[in-house]
């Protein structure tokens, strides 16, 4: 096969011998504490008296403390290195020392009470780093820089170096921990590097409402949660047991917290920059990198600014904010980049409506979005319990927001104040349309005028105030005697939310609405959705509080018409049953026969009582895991132990087929598709029988159907590519632009892999699955000229045969 010129974005590096964790570049020769614990700012251990005969600590060297708020008083008047200091303040002494030992030692969370923040090591690295840069810095440089692996050498340059870095934590949800947890046993490492956790969301299927449909799910994923449970118990990762809630609430309110550096396997990770932590979605592989130990690999990112100014108000919420910068910057816009919104529009946005911009951002493809610390990050961490924690990034608040004057690679800016509420779609998140238009431009474009289902809640918008403006338009239209045209469903994004608008009232209105309050889980936000009221084939409209809407992600029907938008805008155009409907100025019939308007929604941002946690759901890892058992049967259709693949036999790579010549757009979703395929997420034998069923093929112009080069007939993609397979015959794709967007999957990346493929040839990739098929042995290759896409022809007929290897006739 001859093809146009290709290159390798970066040389494929040997991850063999590096399994073992490594000790940093410019580590001192002394014992240091186990990794997490916070270092005695005061050189000595904790409860210890100082001695006349105590000397500098580490080596020798002074020990610079930070000087902020109330320390600077003891600080710029005290010595200190095994000196008591003291100053009488009425009766009392108080010790430097003592007082800044207890500074440092603030858990990461109620759950980890041992692993500490390490503000003073964020500190530390960026003033490395903002040495030998000699210039301002972006939050996200803060961030990121200030977890790297050795600030003092690491080569730094935007868009171009790779960085080295040492996240805080991991988090994986129940679809992707299965297949990161089997390559993390084969590691043979006894416990996790960092604290890690499981959350189980993904496996639950939205059918007949929330008790039923988790009772079931437990039932038909016992095998899976089980594995998943004894391999967290094993290893040292927490366990959320299904019922919890979806894994970005859970962060957001247990473990993200400003100047964390988070990655998680699923792609809206990012969800944790409404708390000011740099939360990345990566594939289970760099997952299992953190969690033994190693460093982690990230293109050093560019930085977006997103300056805003004004205020939201009225139908505007921070959905509309994403929404419209979405419009901007479309599918690819963000990414290789971090998105950092700034400006004196932030403090307007709650700090879960924060978290709803920076989730959604991954559908620009965004490496994350981040906000600066301000008093509505305060305000709800204090709220869940983390006051603490507020508390001390009060006193390195400097770190946590930019430096005046910092430079952004590309500036936007949005007014809040003039922003309209916007819905994005169909079939794309960057097609964005004001809700006042979008109505005749369904019209002109033929689309389904008639809304089937308004759905809300998922990771993107089910925070208490969601919950809240969706309810206070539900309370209006049921004064007036109206329930939803459309049918409606309501899911919460965790336990706490959930027990928490039952106990205030809003969770029963929304039902009187019309609507089903669904499991505490991702439901149809992934696919997990049992739909009866239409036929597959059958063309329709959803409209949703989403955050992704690609042709059949919702439903598997390619002919829903699925729109995103916030979930006061659902439930208001669920009331009155068409995308015609404008809230800001249209009227409905109340059932006594008057018109009325709807007025814009007003609820609290957090509930005014504690949240109520509800049922406990989190399993901690034992203490001591030596007997604990991690069981996977050898005839298991769910879970699958793995074998290294084949090694390159350091031979070119020729003559290679070409499987399938993708046409337009090729998700995750395209390329390992979601839905019934989750139960096999933890079998890659079984998961790749669905290998590229969605992607069209420019050949014939159909799904799932390619040529076999061999015998010349047409047949399922996963089938040819297993007939490859056996018979020995190496084979590649052929991608479009922005190829792999979407999902953080890495199925989608282990599959072609498992099937025999050694390249994929694109326009373009998607950071996410770029890196994860450079992390299974895949080639990922981009055209040196985007137009040599259309020198590939693969003919509208039968070619030549191909003859099979060592033969020499065609079959």
């Amino acid at each position: 096969m001859n093809l146009p010129p290709c290159r390798l974005w970066r040389p494929l590096t040997s991850r063999l011998g590096q399994r073992q964790p490594q000790p940093r570049a410019g580590a001192r020769s002394c014992p240091l504490p186990a990794r997490g614990r916070a270092r005695p700012l005061c050189g000595r251990p904790h409860g210890s008296s100082p001695t006349a005969a105590a000397k500098p600590t580490w080596g020798g060297e002074i020990r610079k403390f930070p000087a902020t708020n109330g320390l600077q008083f003891f600080l710029d008047h005290y010595f200190w290195q095994g000196q008591r200091a003291t100053k009488a303040l009425g009766a009392r002494q108080y010790h430097v020392a003592s007082v800044l030992c207890q500074r440092a030692k603030v858990a990461m969370s109620h759950f980890e009470p041992n692993e500490y923040i390490r503000y003073d090591l964020l500190e530390k690295n960026i003033n490395i780093v903002r040495k030998r840069l000699n210039r301002p810095l972006t939050l996200s440089e803060k961030i990121v820089y200030g977890h790297l692996d050795d600030p003092a050498n690491q080569e730094i340059e935007r868009g171009k170096t790779y960085l080295r870095l040492r996240p805080d934590r991991v988090a994986m949800q129940d679809a992707t921990a299965q297949m990161a947890m089997l390559q993390f046993i084969s590691s043979g490492l006894p416990k996790v590097a960092v604290p890690s956790t499981i959350h189980c969301d993904h496996l639950i299927e939205a059918q007949l409402g929330g008790e039923k449909d988790l009772r079931r799910a437990k039932d038909i994923n016992q095998e899976v949660y089980n594995f998943l449970a004894t391999a967290g118990a094993k290893y040292g990762v927490g366990f959320w047991r299904p019922g919890s809630g979806i894994i970005h609430q859970i962060i957001l309110e247990n473990y993200a917290y400003p100047g964390v550096l988070l990655i998680g396997t699923d792609s809206h990770t990012p969800n944790g920059g409404g708390l000011g932590g740099i939360c990345i979605g990566v594939g289970g592989a760099d997952a299992v990198d953190v969690m033994a130990g190693i460093p982690w690999e990230l293109k050093c990112p560019k930085v977006i600014g997103v300056k805003l100014t004004g205020s939201l108000s009225g139908w505007t919420s921070p959905k509309d904010v994403i929404l419209k910068v979405a419009g901007i910057l479309t599918v690819k816009g963000g990414t290789g980049a971090i998105v950092e919104y700034h400006g004196p529009g932030v403090d307007s946005i709650s700090c879960t409506g924060m978290a709803t911009i920076c989730n959604m951002g991954a559908e620009i493809g965004a490496t994350t979005s981040v906000f600066p610390y301000n008093h509505r990050m305060k305000k709800y961490l204090s709220k869940t319990g983390r006051a603490d924690i507020a508390n001390l990034a009060d006193e390195f608040k400097d770190h946590l927001v930019p430096d005046s004057g910092c430079h952004y690679d590309q500036l936007i800016e949005i007014n809040l104040s003039e922003l309209k509420p916007h819905i994005n779609g169909p079939f794309t998140p960057d097609l964005a349309h004001p809700v006042a238009e979008v109505g005749s431009v369904a019209e002109k474009e033929g689309w389904p005028l008639d809304i089937r289902v308004g759905l809300i809640g998922s990771c993107t918008n089910s925070s208490y105030e969601d919950m809240g403006r969706s309810a206070a338009v539900a309370k209006q239209a049921l004064a007036h005697g109206l329930q939803c045209k459309s049918q409606f469903t309501i899911t919460p994004g965790s336990e706490q939310i959930r027990a928490t608008i039952e106990r205030d009232g809003y969770a029963q209105i929304l039902r009187d609405v019309g609507g089903i309050v669904l499991a505490n889980a991702c439901g149809p936000c992934i696919g997990q959705w049992d739909r009866k009221d239409i036929k597959k084939g059958e063309k329709n409209t959803i409209v949703t509080s989403y955050n992704r809407n690609f042709t059949g992600r919702n439903d598997a029907n390619p002919e829903t018409h699925a729109f995103v938008t916030s979930p006061e805008i659902v439930t208001a155009l669920a009331i009155a049953g068409t995308l015609k409907f404008n809230p800001e100025t249209d009227f409905l019939t109340g059932k006594d026969g008057k018109k009325f308007k709807l007025e814009a929604p007003d609820a609290d941002e957090l509930p005014r009582a504690e949240f109520d946690p509800g049922q406990d759901t989190y399993q901690h890892p034992p203490k001591d895991s030596s007997g604990q058992q991690v069981d996977v049967s050898p005839t298991s259709q769910r879970l699958q132990l793995l074998e290294p693949f084949d090694k390159w036999d350091g031979r070119d790579l020729e003559d290679l087929q070409i499987l399938i010549k993708v046409k337009g757009k090729c998700t995750t979703d395209h390329i390992s598709a979601a839905g019934p395929w989750l139960k096999f997420r933890g079998h890659l034998d079984n998961i790749s029988n669905n290998l590229l069923i969605g992607a069209i093929n420019v050949e014939n112009g159909k799904a799932n159907s390619v040529r076999n080069a061999v015998t010349q007939e047409f047949g399922p993609v996963p089938d040819t590519a297993r007939y490859y397979k056996k018979h020995g015959i190496r084979w590649v794709v052929i991608g479009d632009e922005n190829y792999g967007e979407g999902s953080s999957r890495e199925h989608a990346a282990l599959e072609p892999r498992h099937l025999g493929g050694r390249a994929i040839i694109t326009k373009s990739f998607a950071r996410i699955h770029e890196t994860n098929l450079k992390k299974q042995g895949l080639l990922p290759l981009t055209f040196a000229d985007p137009a040599d896409y259309n020198k590939i022809h693969l003919g509208a007929g039968p070619s030549s045969p191909r003859a099979l290897p060592g033969s020499t006739k065609p079959t």
